[in-house]
């Protein structure tokens, strides 16, 4: 079984040397973050930044941004949407999971509410609960990926934002952090065979950071039915960021490092270039994904 799993759920290693320079690659559907606030304007300000790094010669990662405003009679409340997806198997079937799972989560949300909030004569009431539409989502797109792309699979982290409450879904090894005065906090558990390993006790964090199978997942996207979703609902004040990242981002900078990039930066975008930069400047050795959300009412 453990064969099985690990056949299934371990991204291919990246090569020893260099194959290629650093390059960079976005998602479409971003918007571009803002250095100012105005009245009237987007409570959620949007960076994101993205690396094939500095040794794999191809992109596996995908990232989402969507952010939407309506201001006038009936406002429509605040919505964002975030995605960081890591594909993993052999022959670009990583890469093309990936997009196939954030593009199906992106529909589904956005139909289930944004959709839904334009029509004038829908008021929210007969909505499913909005933990609800993201795990419906997220198991969507566990179908959408196995019928697509057969044996690859993919990480899948999702922020989405809905006035002042901020929904987390998560499969894999992406990460959610929130960033408060208080600092930095993971929001997210890792579904990888090593972390399972540290929560038994059976292996140190610094064991884990070198150990053979850390890249073996066992809870993906797109490897087979009954998928489980972790989701979590926190309520965000003015000034908050959350952070959605690719394991080629957190792999490499430690919390305190991402923690002091953010703070010591003068924009959200610039974060985000810097907290790329700090992985490559570290290796590079997969690709680096970074989104950065600030929330102000």
């Amino acid at each position: 079984m453990f064969e099985f799993l690990k056949r299934l759920f371990t991204r291919t290693p990246p090569p020893t040397q260099p194959l290629a320079p650093e390059s960079l690659a976005t998602a479409q559907l971003s918007t571009a973050p803002l250095s100012f606030r105005t009245v009237g304007a987007s409570a959620l300000q949007v960076a994101h930044a993205q690396s094939v790094g500095r040794v794999r010669d191809h992109n596996e990662d995908s990232l989402l941004a969507i952010t939407c405003s309506f201001e006038g009679v009936n406002r429509i409340p605040s919505f964002g949407l975030y995605i960081v997806t890591d594909g993993m198997g052999g022959h670009n079937m990583g890469e093309k999971a990936s997009s196939v799972a954030a593009r199906s989560i992106a529909h589904d949300i956005v139909k289930n509410i944004y959709f839904s909030l334009l029509s004038e004569n829908n008021d929210g009431d007969d909505r499913p609960p909005l933990q609800e539409i993201m795990v419906n989502a997220m198991v969507g797109a566990n179908q959408s990926v196995t019928k697509a792309v057969g044996e690859g699979g993919t990480t899948g982290t999702v922020a989405m934002v809905f006035n002042d409450q901020l929904i987390i879904g998560h499969v894999g090894d992406s990460r959610a952090y929130i960033i408060a005065s208080s600092g930095l906090e993971q929001l997210t558990r890792d579904h990888s065979l090593v972390r399972r390993l540290q929560e038994l006790g059976q292996i140190t964090e610094a064991e884990a950071a070198v150990h053979p199978q850390r890249n073996v997942l066992y809870r993906a996207i797109g490897q087979g039915d009954g998928l489980e979703v972790d989701t979590q609902t926190l309520q965000l004040s003015p000034g908050m960021k959350v952070l959605l990242c690719s394991d080629g981002l957190w792999g490499l900078v430690g919390d305190s490092q991402m923690l002091d990039i953010i703070n010591s930066s003068s924009t959200l975008q610039i974060a985000c270039d810097r907290l790329v930069e700090a992985a490559n400047i570290a290796g590079g050795p997969d690709n680096i994904t970074a989104i950065l959300i600030e929330y102000n009412l």
